[in-house]
Protein backbone atom coordinates (compact mmCIF):
# COMPACT_ATOMS: atom_id res chain seq x y z
CA UNK A 1 0.00 0.00 0.00
CA UNK A 2 2.71 2.31 0.97
CA UNK A 3 4.76 1.40 -2.36
CA UNK A 4 1.65 2.76 -4.48
CA UNK A 5 0.74 5.70 -2.58
CA UNK A 6 4.26 6.78 -3.08
CA UNK A 7 3.65 6.02 -6.70
CA UNK A 8 0.38 8.18 -7.05
CA UNK A 9 2.39 11.03 -5.58
CA UNK A 10 5.15 10.84 -7.88
CA UNK A 11 3.33 10.54 -11.12
CA UNK A 12 0.80 13.19 -9.93
CA UNK A 13 3.34 15.76 -9.38
CA UNK A 14 5.43 14.71 -12.86
CA UNK A 15 1.75 15.26 -14.27
CA UNK A 16 1.48 18.84 -12.67
CA UNK A 17 5.06 19.61 -13.79
CA UNK A 18 4.17 19.21 -17.51
CA UNK A 19 0.75 20.95 -17.29
CA UNK A 20 2.79 23.99 -15.91
CA UNK A 21 5.34 23.68 -17.93
CA UNK A 22 2.41 24.19 -20.82
CA UNK A 23 2.11 27.49 -19.49
CA UNK A 24 5.35 28.75 -20.60
CA UNK A 25 6.12 31.53 -17.75
CA UNK A 26 9.91 32.52 -17.94
CA UNK A 27 10.17 34.41 -14.26
CA UNK A 28 12.00 35.86 -12.82
CA UNK A 29 9.05 36.11 -9.73
CA UNK A 30 8.34 37.94 -6.53
CA UNK A 31 6.95 36.04 -3.97
CA UNK A 32 5.57 37.64 -0.85
CA UNK A 33 3.70 35.32 2.14
CA UNK A 34 6.52 32.99 0.62
CA UNK A 35 7.55 30.80 3.72
CA UNK A 36 5.04 28.64 4.52
CA UNK A 37 1.70 27.42 3.23
CA UNK A 38 0.61 28.80 -0.52
CA UNK A 39 2.87 30.63 -1.17
CA UNK A 40 5.34 28.17 -0.50
CA UNK A 41 3.65 25.76 -2.30
CA UNK A 42 3.39 28.00 -5.34
CA UNK A 43 7.30 28.22 -4.86
CA UNK A 44 8.06 24.97 -5.02
CA UNK A 45 5.91 24.73 -8.91
CA UNK A 46 7.63 27.44 -10.20
CA UNK A 47 11.13 25.97 -8.88
CA UNK A 48 9.86 22.20 -10.82
CA UNK A 49 10.12 24.61 -13.84
CA UNK A 50 13.23 26.12 -13.33
CA UNK A 51 12.13 29.10 -13.14
CA UNK A 52 14.08 31.84 -11.01
CA UNK A 53 11.78 33.09 -7.48
CA UNK A 54 12.76 35.66 -5.18
CA UNK A 55 10.87 35.36 -1.55
CA UNK A 56 10.70 38.34 0.53
CA UNK A 57 11.12 37.51 3.96
CA UNK A 58 11.13 39.00 7.45
CA UNK A 59 14.42 38.96 9.39
CA UNK A 60 12.88 36.37 11.45
CA UNK A 61 11.51 34.16 8.74
CA UNK A 62 12.11 30.05 8.78
CA UNK A 63 13.92 29.66 5.60
CA UNK A 64 14.39 25.65 6.40
CA UNK A 65 11.74 24.83 4.19
CA UNK A 66 12.65 27.38 1.40
CA UNK A 67 16.72 26.75 1.09
CA UNK A 68 16.40 23.27 -0.98
CA UNK A 69 14.60 25.16 -3.40
CA UNK A 70 17.63 27.60 -4.62
CA UNK A 71 15.52 30.54 -4.23
CA UNK A 72 16.82 33.86 -3.75
CA UNK A 73 15.88 36.32 -0.74
CA UNK A 74 15.26 40.14 0.18
CA UNK A 75 15.00 40.54 3.70
CA UNK A 76 12.77 42.97 5.28
CA UNK A 77 9.03 43.69 6.42
CA UNK A 78 5.87 44.21 3.94
CA UNK A 79 4.84 46.82 6.28
CA UNK A 80 7.87 48.72 5.56
CA UNK A 81 7.09 50.61 2.46
CA UNK A 82 10.95 51.04 1.49
CA UNK A 83 11.60 47.90 2.43
CA UNK A 84 9.21 46.49 -0.25
CA UNK A 85 10.11 49.02 -2.96
CA UNK A 86 14.29 47.55 -2.08
CA UNK A 87 12.34 44.10 -3.33
CA UNK A 88 11.11 45.13 -6.52
CA UNK A 89 14.63 47.07 -7.24
CA UNK A 90 16.93 43.63 -6.56
CA UNK A 91 15.54 42.28 -10.02
CA UNK A 92 13.45 42.83 -12.78
CA UNK A 93 10.61 40.37 -12.44
CA UNK A 94 7.80 39.37 -15.05
CA UNK A 95 5.30 38.84 -12.28
CA UNK A 96 4.51 39.16 -8.35
CA UNK A 97 2.66 36.55 -5.90
CA UNK A 98 1.49 38.00 -2.68
CA UNK A 99 -0.36 35.24 -0.59
CA UNK A 100 0.58 37.78 2.77
CA UNK A 101 -0.69 36.46 6.22
CA UNK A 102 -0.29 36.94 9.97
CA UNK A 103 -0.48 35.59 13.05
CA UNK A 104 -3.09 36.77 16.11
CA UNK A 105 -1.65 39.40 17.94
CA UNK A 106 0.83 40.72 15.19
CA UNK A 107 -0.03 43.46 12.96
CA UNK A 108 -1.96 42.32 10.06
CA UNK A 109 0.13 43.11 6.86
CA UNK A 110 -2.99 42.41 4.81
CA UNK A 111 -3.99 45.88 3.94
CA UNK A 112 -1.33 47.42 4.35
CA UNK A 113 1.51 44.98 3.13
CA UNK A 114 -0.50 44.33 -0.20
CA UNK A 115 -0.92 48.25 -0.82
CA UNK A 116 2.83 48.52 -0.65
CA UNK A 117 3.26 45.74 -2.69
CA UNK A 118 0.65 47.38 -5.26
CA UNK A 119 2.40 50.82 -5.16
CA UNK A 120 6.19 49.28 -5.99
CA UNK A 121 5.06 47.25 -8.63
CA UNK A 122 3.60 50.10 -10.24
CA UNK A 123 6.91 52.26 -9.53
CA UNK A 124 8.78 49.51 -11.34
CA UNK A 125 6.69 48.90 -14.30
CA UNK A 126 6.02 45.44 -13.14
CA UNK A 127 2.52 44.66 -14.45
CA UNK A 128 1.44 41.39 -13.81
CA UNK A 129 0.56 40.28 -9.42
CA UNK A 130 -1.40 37.58 -8.47
CA UNK A 131 -2.69 38.30 -4.64
CA UNK A 132 -4.16 35.09 -2.89
CA UNK A 133 -7.47 37.08 -0.91
CA UNK A 134 -10.05 35.28 1.26
CA UNK A 135 -13.17 33.69 0.66
CA UNK A 136 -15.69 35.57 2.27
CA UNK A 137 -13.81 39.04 1.12
CA UNK A 138 -15.38 41.77 -1.23
CA UNK A 139 -19.06 43.52 -1.13
CA UNK A 140 -20.31 42.05 2.41
CA UNK A 141 -16.86 43.35 4.04
CA UNK A 142 -16.20 46.63 2.91
CA UNK A 143 -17.71 48.64 5.59
CA UNK A 144 -16.15 48.50 8.38
CA UNK A 145 -16.59 46.09 11.22
CA UNK A 146 -18.15 47.16 14.18
CA UNK A 147 -16.06 47.16 17.60
CA UNK A 148 -15.75 43.63 19.26
CA UNK A 149 -16.23 42.10 15.91
CA UNK A 150 -14.38 38.93 15.34
CA UNK A 151 -11.10 38.48 14.22
CA UNK A 152 -11.91 37.04 10.68
CA UNK A 153 -14.14 40.21 10.21
CA UNK A 154 -11.46 42.28 11.28
CA UNK A 155 -9.11 40.34 8.22
CA UNK A 156 -11.42 40.10 5.68
CA UNK A 157 -12.46 44.06 5.83
CA UNK A 158 -8.51 44.40 5.30
CA UNK A 159 -8.28 41.98 2.17
CA UNK A 160 -11.19 43.79 1.06
CA UNK A 161 -9.41 47.25 1.12
CA UNK A 162 -6.46 45.62 0.02
CA UNK A 163 -8.50 44.22 -3.39
CA UNK A 164 -10.43 47.47 -3.75
CA UNK A 165 -6.32 49.14 -3.91
CA UNK A 166 -5.14 46.88 -6.34
CA UNK A 167 -8.07 46.57 -8.47
CA UNK A 168 -8.27 50.69 -8.90
CA UNK A 169 -4.27 49.93 -10.06
CA UNK A 170 -4.05 50.02 -13.25
CA UNK A 171 -2.38 46.50 -13.24
CA UNK A 172 -2.56 43.33 -14.72
CA UNK A 173 -3.98 41.78 -11.38
CA UNK A 174 -5.71 38.56 -10.86
CA UNK A 175 -7.37 38.48 -7.34
CA UNK A 176 -7.81 34.82 -6.01
CA UNK A 177 -10.33 33.95 -2.91
CA UNK A 178 -9.66 30.67 -1.69
CA UNK A 179 -12.43 27.98 0.19
CA UNK A 180 -11.15 26.69 3.15
CA UNK A 181 -7.57 25.49 3.01
CA UNK A 182 -6.17 21.93 3.54
CA UNK A 183 -2.64 21.09 3.89
CA UNK A 184 -3.19 17.45 2.23
CA UNK A 185 -2.02 16.19 -1.02
CA UNK A 186 -2.43 17.33 -3.67
CA UNK A 187 -5.50 16.05 -6.03
CA UNK A 188 -5.37 17.78 -9.18
CA UNK A 189 -9.01 18.71 -8.92
CA UNK A 190 -8.75 22.40 -8.30
CA UNK A 191 -10.88 24.42 -10.22
CA UNK A 192 -11.34 28.50 -10.52
CA UNK A 193 -15.28 29.95 -10.64
CA UNK A 194 -16.41 33.31 -11.04
CA UNK A 195 -18.94 32.79 -8.40
CA UNK A 196 -18.00 32.56 -4.83
CA UNK A 197 -17.94 28.60 -3.60
CA UNK A 198 -18.21 26.89 -0.63
CA UNK A 199 -16.18 23.68 0.51
CA UNK A 200 -12.18 23.76 0.71
CA UNK A 201 -9.00 22.92 -1.78
CA UNK A 202 -5.79 21.94 -0.89
CA UNK A 203 -3.02 24.54 -1.04
CA UNK A 204 -1.13 22.17 -2.62
CA UNK A 205 -3.64 22.67 -5.89
CA UNK A 206 -4.18 26.14 -5.28
CA UNK A 207 -0.64 26.63 -5.50
CA UNK A 208 -0.86 25.11 -8.98
CA UNK A 209 -3.58 27.45 -10.22
CA UNK A 210 -1.60 30.48 -9.08
CA UNK A 211 0.90 29.76 -11.35
CA UNK A 212 -1.09 28.58 -14.34
CA UNK A 213 -2.61 32.05 -14.19
CA UNK A 214 -0.15 33.90 -14.40
CA UNK A 215 0.35 33.91 -17.92
CA UNK A 216 -3.18 33.31 -18.48
CA UNK A 217 -4.14 36.37 -19.91
CA UNK A 218 -7.96 35.51 -19.31
CA UNK A 219 -7.25 35.48 -15.78
CA UNK A 220 -6.27 39.50 -15.78
CA UNK A 221 -8.53 41.47 -14.56
CA UNK A 222 -10.64 39.05 -12.91
CA UNK A 223 -12.00 38.13 -8.80
CA UNK A 224 -11.38 33.86 -8.92
CA UNK A 225 -12.66 31.75 -6.54
CA UNK A 226 -10.84 28.73 -6.12
CA UNK A 227 -12.39 25.33 -4.53
CA UNK A 228 -11.79 21.40 -5.17
CA UNK A 229 -15.52 20.53 -6.08
CA UNK A 230 -14.24 16.76 -4.66
CA UNK A 231 -13.19 18.10 -1.47
CA UNK A 232 -15.95 19.16 1.26
CA UNK A 233 -15.78 22.01 3.48
CA UNK A 234 -13.75 22.48 6.66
Amino acid sequence: MRRWITGSIVMLFGLLVISLSAVGLEGPVLVFGGTSGTGLETIKLLRAQDISVTVFVRPTSNRAKLDPLGVSYVVGDALNENEVNAAFASDEFDGVVSSLGGRRGEPRPDLDGNRHITNAAIAAGVKRIIQVSSLGAGEGARRKPEKGAGFMQEVLHLKTLAEDHLIASGLDYTIVRPAGLRRDLPTGNGVFSEKAVTGSINRSDLGMLIVQCMEDTSTIGKVLHAHDPNLPGR
